[in-house]
C-alpha cells in the first residue's frame, strides 16, 4: 500500500490474538492445517520434546520450534490454507472490536492489524476485516525451524517506523491515534498511540487501565469456565479433535 506524505486524520492499531477474538490463533491455525494435511502430525511430539527447554530456549525460539508444522510448504498452499482460516475464524471476531473498527473506517482512519501471529493469515484476517494494513511474524519455511524475527513487544513499533512516513509521527507519537490490545505485550505499541482500549485484560494490564484511564472492554469469551478453556487449549496443543475451539 502507498502511504501519502500527509498524516491520515487518525490512526487505529489493533492486536490480534486475545483482543479481535479470544483464542491464540497460532494454536488454531496449527490444528487447521494438521486437519488438513496430517502428515504434518509429526510436528507435535517434535514440539512437546522441546517444551521443557522453552525458559532456555526463549518464545522467540521455541515458535521456531512450533511452526515445523509449515517446513517447506509450497507458498500457494499456504496461501491456501490461510485463506480457509480466515474464512472460519471470521465469526469468532468479537462484535464489539468489529464496530469498533467500522468507526475507525467511517472516520476516514488509517487501520492497521499488528499481530505477533504469522503474517500468512494474518494478511487473510485483515483483509477479510477491512484493514488498510495487515502485519505479523514473516516465516521462512525452507528450514525445520523457521527463520522469524517475532513480530511481538518492541518489534511492533520498530516495524511502524520502517513502514510509515515519519511525518505520521509527532515528538514519538502516531498521530491521533488509538491502540487495542489485550497484552502487556503491547505496552511498547500502547506508548506510541494517544488512547487505548484493552480487551479482557489480566490484573496488570487492568491496573495500567484504570490508573491511565484506558477504554476496557470486556467481551464474552467462547468458554464457561476456567476448566474448560484449559481443556480446550490442551487438545489444540496436542492435534486433538475435529473441532476444539468450536470455531
Amino acid at each position: 500500500m502507498s502511504l501519502p506524505d500527509t498524516p491520515p486524520s487518525g490512526i487505529a492499531l489493533f492486536d490480534m490474538d486475545g483482543t479481535l477474538l479470544a483464542w491464540d490463533c497460532q494454536l488454531l491455525f496449527r490444528h487447521h492445517v494438521l486437519r488438513a494435511e496430517p502428515l504434518r502430525l509429526f510436528s507435535v511430539p517434535l514440539f512437546l520434546a522441546f517444551l521443557p527447554f522453552a525458559p532456555l530456549l526463549g518464545t522467540e525460539n521455541m515458535k521456531r520450534v512450533f511452526h515445523c508444522f509449515l517446513w517447506k510448504m509450497p507458498p500457494d498452499r499456504l496461501q491456501e490454507l490461510s485463506r480457509e482460516f480466515a474464512l472460519k475464524l471470521f465469526p469468532s471476531i468479537y462484535p464489539e472490536l468489529v464496530g469498533a473498527l467500522e468507526e475507525h473506517r467511517s472516520a476516514g482512519h488509517l487501520t492497521i492489524l499488528s499481530s505477533a501471529s504469522p503474517e500468512c493469515y494474518a494478511a487473510e484476517v485483515g483483509r477479510l476485516l477491512g484493514f488498510d494494513i495487515s502485519l505479523g511474524t514473516v516465516l521462512e519455511n525452507d528450514f525445520l525451524f523457521a527463520d522469524l524475527t517475532n513480530h511481538k513487544g518492541v518489534n511492533k513499533v520498530t516495524r511502524l517506523h520502517q513502514l510509515l512516513p515519519e511525518s505520521y509521527f509527532t515528538e514519538g507519537k502516531l498521530v491521533n491515534s488509538h491502540g487495542y490490545t489485550d497484552s502487556t505485550a503491547d505496552l511498547p505499541m500502547l506508548a506510541i498511540c494517544d488512547r487505548a482500549t484493552v480487551v479482557n485484560p489480566k490484573p496488570p494490564l487492568l491496573a495500567l487501565a484504570e490508573k491511565n484511564g484506558w477504554t476496557i472492554l470486556q467481551p464474552e469469551r467462547p468458554w464457561k469456565s476456567t476448566r474448560e478453556k484449559a481443556l480446550r487449549i490442551l487438545a489444540l496443543l496436542l492435534a486433538l479433535g475435529k473441532n476444539p475451539a468450536k470455531l
